[in-house]
């Protein structure tokens, strides 16, 4: 009996990173893996672009809506516990995407997941702040968790396609039930349950604002690019959108325990950390919606096909997750985010000169960077940012990162898709979110070296 334990507590630690990175993991597949399925689902379903973009961002909206709550949600109950809560849902909300019968049904399943999805993230790294307390061991297991996520992220495309070409666009649903299945046997096993703060009060005016807003503001830019930016529905969505925004501050700023405490603003890496998880959101997974469609609806490729279009992305983002904390170690924090945003936005100037029939041979060198870049930057961002703050708000901080990180994807594939629109304003579209995506690359390169070195001195 004592081998038997000292046995299963040997294994706690590595067993709970594997089920927290399966967690995220699974999230980030569904993020990608959809994108490959697009022209399937529109062709069985019906539907136009703007049908496509609700089918992808309705999930990203439950998830950076209900993020902050979330994490909260760990703080209170326990992080354990939401996290389980949370792979339940997610895992019984991919099965009813698989059987989903008419367009709206899906896009409502999807708002399921993405509410699973959110109880996943933000608790799956407060549990790892709490099997990992030294900053060194859990810098190093958030990059093997954010190396998994990578994987999945990038994986989505090509196992998207694979799945489609064997068993149809339900398959890449129906993927995530033995993922789910897993994840919830060996966080049940293994996992410790973390603190609880049986006074964290859930601040449901707040979330009800933030709905409101993320749900008004995604809606106001795909409507535009069906309507035009200057129809009176877009012009109300972005008005209501903004109403909703600066209610929701205020009711942050004066309820007891806000969803979003607007304090941790106060420290510098803290606020530099969370804007560059937006600004790098809003530009790498608008872009990949939209070289989806590239792929899809311009260059005529099989979902197959395309999967194995991101085939170089998939290669250069493992590798990179795993060695950036060393880098980091040598070189700093700040400056592998900053190496990672500009080799990132390198990849996107690279492609400005897309268009219809452009061989990929001419593509994949950028693809490649644009993986790279992502792998380098991701893990010391969010371990810094985990550093920034005690460890008891490690639940409310690692949801803040996630709700932004998950309202950029919301922004970028809502902006991107509607500049990128069907037809011939197509191309032009594309090479103005690759600008504006290089944009906020470079910007947050720049905002990270020149603030974080003003941070360490």
């Amino acid at each position: 009996m004592a081998t038997h334990t000292h046995t299963r507590s040997r294994l706690a630690r590595p067993l709970t990173l594997a089920a927290m990175s399966l967690g995220y993991g699974v999230v980030q597949l569904d993020v990608t893996i959809v994108n490959t399925a697009l022209g399937s689902i529109g062709g069985a379903l019906g539907g136009g672009t703007a049908a496509l973009q609700w089918i992808v961002s309705t999930y990203t909206i439950a998830l950076a809506a209900l993020i902050l709550t979330a994490g909260a949600l760990g703080d209170r109950i326990g992080a354990r516990r939401v996290f389980m809560a949370g792979f339940a849902l997610f895992t019984a909300a991919s099965l009813a995407c698989s059987l989903a019968p008419t367009l709206s049904a899906l896009i409502a399943a999807r708002a399921v997941q993405g509410a699973g999805a959110a109880l996943l993230v933000p608790n799956s790294l407060a549990l790892l702040n709490h099997a990992y307390p030294d900053d060194r061991g859990r810098g190093r297991a958030v990059a093997i968790w954010a190396a998994g996520a990578s994987l999945a992220l990038t994986a989505g495309p090509l196992a998207g396609g694979a799945l489609i070409a064997l068993a149809g666009w339900r398959s890449i649903f129906l993927v995530n039930l033995p993922i789910g299945l897993a994840g919830l046997w060996l966080t049940q096993r293994f996992a410790s349950e973390t603190t609880r703060t049986a006074r964290r009060e859930l601040d449901l005016a707040g979330q009800v604002l933030a709905f409101g807003a993320l749900g008004c503001l995604a809606g106001a830019m795909i409507g535009g690019g069906v309507l035009g930016w200057t129809h009176d529905l877009v012009l109300g969505g972005f008005a209501v959108a903004a109403l909703c925004a600066a209610l929701f501050v205020w009711q942050e700023r004066r309820v007891a325990q806000p969803m979003l405490p607007l304090a941790l603003f106060r420290q510098r890496m803290f606020a530099l950390m969370t804007l560059a998880g937006l600004f790098v959101n809003i530009a790498f997974y608008g872009l990949i919606f939209v070289l989806s469609l590239y792929f899809q609806q311009v260059n005529h490729l099989s979902g197959f096909a395309t999967g194995l279009a991101f085939l170089p992305m998939m290669a250069a983002v493992l590798p990179l997750n795993l060695a950036a904390p060393r880098l980091a170690e040598r070189i700093g924090a700040a400056a592998v985010i900053a190496l990672g945003a500009c080799i990132t936005a390198a990849g996107c100037l690279g492609l400005l000169f897309i268009a219809p029939g452009t061989p990929y041979w001419a593509l994949s060198a950028q693809l490649l960077a644009m993986g790279a870049g992502l792998g380098l930057l991701v893990p010391p961002l969010t371990s810094t940012l985990l550093g920034s703050v005690a460890k008891s708000r490690s639940g409310v901080a690692a949801a803040v990162l996630n709700a932004t990180r998950q309202t950029g994807s919301v922004l970028g594939v809502a902006l991107f898709g509607s500049l990128a629109a069907q037809g011939a304003r197509f191309i032009p579209g594309a090479r103005a979110s690759l600008l504006i995506g290089a944009a906020l690359l470079l910007a947050t390169a720049l905002l990270t070296v020149t603030f974080g070195r003003a941070s360490r001195q």
